[in-house]
């Protein structure tokens, strides 16, 4: 299979995949998606503060957190987690809030795996209702992602 037809069954799809090597192990960077307190580091695009995260990290234990853009818009968004394996995996599922109304709900899965001291994390998020709403999230997740990578190695050294 050569790339275009790559490119072309991965355009059609209304998923999305982001696999990032972490120069931390799974131990850090799963604590860094579990605890509030490391979460409102990193969450959020560039330029996006987190000034609020509430999880209940167990199977059917919901969060709730709060990103908030450089020109002060907050962006709620809250779920329920699904499966919770310790230091391996979360599965959860993930909505915006909009004046006060519930946004549609998709399922995020992140795995994290050991690779040589370092964590492989693979980040899945799906259904979407359009291509473009998937590339919307790809862009701000990857950002929050650059700003997670440069975070796990302040904390593994507090």
């Amino acid at each position: 299979m050569n790339l275009v037809n790559n490119k072309d069954v991965r355009e059609d799809r209304l998923e999305l995949v982001i696999t990032r090597v972490l120069d931390a192990p799974p131990m850090l960077v799963y604590k860094v998606w579990t605890e509030p307190e490391h979460m409102v580091r990193w969450m959020g695009p560039k330029g996006f503060t987190a000034p609020s995260a509430k999880l209940d990290v167990r199977e059917g234990g919901q969060y709730r957190a709060l990103i908030r853009s450089p020109e002060g818009k907050d962006y709620w968004f809250h779920g329920v987690y699904r499966e919770v394996v310790e230091n391996k995996r979360l599965v959860f599922t993930f909505a915006w809030e909009e004046d006060g109304e519930r946004g549609l709900e998709n399922l995020i899965t992140i795995t994290f795996t050991e690779e040589n001291g370092k964590t492989r994390m693979t980040f899945k998020q799906a259904p979407f209702q359009s291509v473009e709403e998937r590339d919307g999230h790809e862009g701000g997740w990857s950002e929050a992602f650059d700003k997670l990578t440069a975070y796990v190695v302040t904390a593994e050294a507090a």
